[in-house]
């Protein structure tokens, strides 16, 4: 169970098929004590991995083997040129050794930096993490090794720095075929990343898509009782030793337990981050330990580089390659299917509901904080139309988010609200109200500004607080989604005003996370929309989502309360309308041509 939440997390649950390697050596060269096989093989069609496979002389039977998982290093022929001194001292020492290059900076290139650089925030919608692919690559990387005949297929060791170490870990925890592991300048916590702020200095492949909100310690846990050793630089800015220091401590009671406690390591250099002898020392007479029960003190030795070029193993690229776009095919997205039956589509949306809550919105609070709320009364001219406050209220401890709210005048009595979701795009001037003045004397009206909307981000900030908040279990949508809901109990909670009915209206991507507000809250009769997006691969990203659903079926399970649309909505909510028509309601899904008709104002007019 464990190891399946990491795998879904990787976007590897359900793993994919194994398929042919069709591995090939493309060239090669010798040295006094050691060759060179340059291979390349697909971990899945058209996912190609190049690497280097060094191999000791005068080796008369099968010999343990190690995987190097090479770090971020760019190289036109590959990260693995950077770090050939580890395939050389490996196969001067009896190992046949494999370093294969990561999906970024290998001789066929893809995307590692999709969020951090490129604002791909579909990713964190899909679960996707390039850790993920590279996972798989290592794990298909140890099938290759194990089909060698020169290799002891027992006896496989994995070890990598900076990234590579982070795909060190997850691939030891993943497949229990790797014997050991020695994963250098890798190792995080959730808190220390956030509350030491190193989370936009860490590539995307770094990290798990969190929505199941889980503990680095859970990787540890996966490898106990094999041999482990954490391996950390004390001056290192992304992986800081309150960092690594803490997995240790919470690594040791597995270790204890198996009666294993030798088999956990721990080494730290006063050192940045950098691949420097002290740690190639740690790794190597680790591996040595375990794999050989050779205690040899290390020495390294000379090693004289190879030309990078000498090391390329393609000299064309194979035009099926799909390693520049694997981030858009390695997680299968839903598929919509339109139910048959209303019997049907009511199985489907329980199960829908039960994901949704477990995998997408599993970060909200478990309990609703106390209320911390301001208000004062406003006397512009919008008070000529109801009574005007500025407000404000907490939806969960310290975050407090900004509202405006109108109450109509008269004899008090039940009356529907609107709940007008703002969006950073919608605050230009302070006295925007043309399009609420025909609720304003009939309905309760909040105009909301939710976390991460009134206050200015740069692009940088805001892609830093995006991935950290996925780092948590959440995206900033999914925690505006909570602040809609905090609205809806703000006004029957705190203001006590008794409302016959609640509509959210929201522009773009906050009309979508209205729907789900009123999924998750039944109170929320009516969902207003203009121009929302067709689908999640636009937006908002919510963790996971589009490995359940997409917008289409979301907005289906408001059926058969309202969705009114200001303007045409796109041809994917076909869907929805069909599952309208399963409740016999399809004049509750319509189209408006402004809050006015949408809202009905006449029927709530005395």
């Amino acid at each position: 169970m464990l190891r399946k939440r990491l795998l879904y997390m990787l976007g590897l649950d359900p793993m994919p098929r194994k398929t042919p390697l069709r591995a090939r050596v493309t060239g090669g060269f010798e040295r006094e004590d050691y060759r060179v096989e340059n291979i390349v093989f697909q971990s899945m069609p058209g996912l190609y991995v190049t690497g280097n496979l060094y191999l000791p002389k005068a080796r008369t039977r099968p010999a343990p083997a190690v995987l190097y998982l090479c770090g971020h290093s760019p190289w036109p022929e590959g990260a693995k040129a950077d770090y050939q001194r580890h395939g050389i001292w490996f196969a001067r020492n009896g190992y046949v050794a494999l370093l294969i290059d990561t999906i970024e900076f290998g001789e066929l290139r893809g995307v590692h930096h999709g969020t951090h650089d490129l604002g791909l925030w579909y990713w964190h919608s899909l679960g996707y993490t390039p850790a993920g692919p590279e996972v798989w690559n290592a794990v298909r990387a140890l099938d290759y090794l194990q089909s060698r005949p020169e290799v002891d297929p027992d006896r496989v060791a994995v070890t990598g720095i900076s990234g590579g170490g982070a795909i060190t870990w997850y691939a030891a925890a993943v497949d229990e075929r790797f014997r050991a592991a020695a994963p250098v300048c890798a190792t995080w916590t959730v808190e220390h990343q956030v509350t030491l702020e190193t989370v936009d200095g860490n590539c995307d492949c770094i990290y798990f898509t969190n929505g199941l909100q889980s503990s680095f310690a859970l990787v540890a846990a996966l490898i106990a009782p094999r041999p482990l050793k954490i391996i950390g630089a004390v001056r290192d800015s992304m992986f800081p030793p309150a960092g690594y220091r803490r997995i240790y401590e919470l690594a040791r009671p597995f270790y204890e337990m198996f009666g294993a406690p030798e088999k956990l390591g721990f080494y730290e250099h006063d050192a940045p981050h950098a691949d420097i002898l002290p740690f190639r020392k740690e790794a190597d007479e680790w591996i040595n330990r375990w794999l050989k029960n050779d205690l040899t003190p290390f020495e390294e030795g000379e090693i004289r580089p190879e030309p990078p070029s000498r090391l390329r193993v393609l000299q064309t690229l194979p035009p099926d390659a799909v390693n520049a776009h694997i981030d858009k095919r390695f997680i299968r997205a839903a598929e919509l299917r339109e139910p048959a039956t209303l019997e049907e589509w009511q199985g489907r949306r329980e199960r829908l509901l039960s994901e949704l809550r477990g995998k997408v919105f599993s970060a909200f609070p478990k309990s609703q904080a106390p209320w911390e709320a301001w208000k004062r009364e406003k006397k512009g001219w919008p008070s000529r139309y109801a009574t005007h406050y500025e407000v404000e209220f907490s939806t969960e401890p310290s975050v407090r988010v900004r509202a405006e709210l109108f109450v109509p005048r008269g004899a008090p009595r039940a009356r529907p609200a609107l709940i007008y979701v703002r969006r950073a795009e919608d605050i230009v001037w302070s006295m925007a109200y043309d399009f609420l003045l025909p609720a304003l004397d009939s309905h309760v009206v909040l105009i909301l500004d939710p976390r991460a909307v009134d206050y200015p981000l740069s692009n940088y900030e805001t892609a830093t607080l995006k991935r950290t908040a996925a780092l948590v279990g959440a995206t900033i949508e999914s925690m505006q989604v909570w602040d809609i809901l905090r609205a809806v109990d703000y006004l029957t909670g705190h203001e006590k005003l008794e409302l016959s009915g609640v509509s959210i209206y929201g522009r773009g991507e906050m009309g979508a996370l209205g729907l789900y507000a009123a999924v998750l809250d039944e109170r929320i009769g009516r969902v207003i929309l203009d121009d929302p997006p067709a689908t999640h691969w636009q937006g908002p990203a919510l963790l996971n989502v589009l490995r359940i659903t997409d917008l289409p079926e979301a907005a289906a399970l408001v059926a058969p309360r309202e969705i009114v649309s200001l303007t045409p909505l796109p041809a994917a909510y076909d869907y929805t309308a069909s599952v309208y028509r399963l409740y016999g309601q399809a004049g509750h899904i319509r189209h408006a041509g402004g809050l006015y008709d949408a809202l009905q104002v006449w029927k709530a007019v005395r």
